[in-house]
């Protein structure tokens, strides 16, 4: 028969989903009752009502206690809560994009829609988690927010003393305007609205220093990445782009655009390069060429090619990543080539634009 010692070490390794910490991290773990008959009782300390991982926590606990207790669950008081948040505040240090903060930050772009950004940063996100990083993604694009259903987010946000806790699925952290605008209703913005929109998301949003912050970025060089590059003055910029010279030279605005703000191009990513066909022919759809001659024209490298996959477009409408939904395929492959360029790349100290455009 398990002690209320052997339960209690046992919970204290318990990660719990919310916050991704131990529960003995988090203080979670309330009494736990040895009677004289039966097993013990071990109650969890949940920070909200309306806690949305409870089943996911639950399952988590008795897979390490092995039915060696019975497990309730009781909700921690206003006093309580505002305490936890107070001391993970306090222990995540400073916040994403201040002076100090160990996040790298990257800017997902492309000078126009249609090339893919969504499906780069959502696949790259989970290439990262498989490297054990820890990862949050802003659906920056408040127009066209894909990020949520790409990764299969099945919550929404949970608010814990005035900050924003992101739902998180694959391991990710996502945060989106797809979790406050109604299916039947249409984002009609302008430019303030859209700036207080992204400043929330960074200083509303507890993001907890995650290793890395991927910034899904609505095409063009408008509002939204005029005032992501003022909150994140430090992003590195990872230019998307398809092998369609048309999609190149747009793309090159977006990199005339870090430039003028003083963010480091780190590279470029084709997507959408080649079909591979049941027979093993590649097939160029989109043209051939167009990351390499971006690539050279802005003087950074061609860090990827992705290719085209059925599977990865079919896995993108159920949440299913293509780690997930095509493992060891060429996409997969390349995206966790990818994460390795962008581990290898970190950023550069500038203190001017630096970027040269040839023509």
């Amino acid at each position: 028969m398990a002690t209320a010692d052997d339960i209690q070490r046992a919970l204290e390794g318990v990660k719990e989903p919310l916050f991704n910490r131990t529960l003995g991290e988090l203080g979670l773990i309330g009494t736990i009752d040895k009677p004289l008959l039966g097993r013990p009782k071990a109650r969890l300390l949940i920070p909200v009502p309306n806690y949305p991982y409870r089943a996911e926590l639950t399952q988590r606990v008795e897979e390490v206690l092995g039915g060696r207790a019975e497990i309730e669950t009781s909700v921690i008081d206003d006093d309580a809560r505002t305490g936890l948040m107070t001391r993970l505040r306090d222990a995540a240090g400073p916040r994403v994009g201040q002076s100090g903060s160990p996040t790298r930050v990257i800017a997902i772009s492309s000078g126009k829609g249609g090339v893919g950004k969504s499906s780069v940063t959502t696949n790259l996100a989970v290439a990262l988690i498989g490297r054990g990083r820890t990862v949050g993604v802003i659906d920056a694009d408040i127009w066209g927010f894909s990020i949520p259903r790409m990764l299969g987010v099945s919550h929404q946000p949970v608010v814990i003393d005035q900050s924003i806790i992101p739902p998180v699925a694959r391991g990710v952290k996502a945060m989106s305007m797809d979790y406050f605008v109604p299916e039947d209703k249409a984002v009609v913005w302008r430019g303030p609205m859209l700036h207080k929109a992204i400043e929330q998301f960074l200083t509303d949003v507890f993001w907890d220093s995650p290793d890395y912050l991927l910034v899904d970025m609505p095409p063009g060089t408008g509002d939204i990445a005029i005032s992501m590059s003022q909150f994140l003055p430090r992003a590195q910029v990872l230019l998307v782009t398809t092998p369609q010279p048309t999609a190149q030279r747009v793309a090159r605005r977006a990199a005339l655009m870090a430039d003028t703000v003083n963010q480091e191009v780190m590279g470029v990513v084709e997507n959408m390069s080649w079909f591979t066909a049941d027979d093993g022919k590649r097939y160029e759809l989109f043209g051939q060429g167009g990351g390499a001659v971006l690539a050279e024209e802005i003087g950074v490298p061609l860090l990827a090619q992705i290719p085209l996959l059925v599977e990865m477009r079919k896995g993108a409408d159920h949440g299913l990543p293509v780690a997930m939904a095509a493992p060891g395929s060429e996409a997969a492959l390349a995206f966790d080539a990818l994460a390795d360029q962008v581990e290898q790349r970190r950023p550069r100290v500038r203190s001017h634009p630096q970027l040269v455009i040839k023509g």
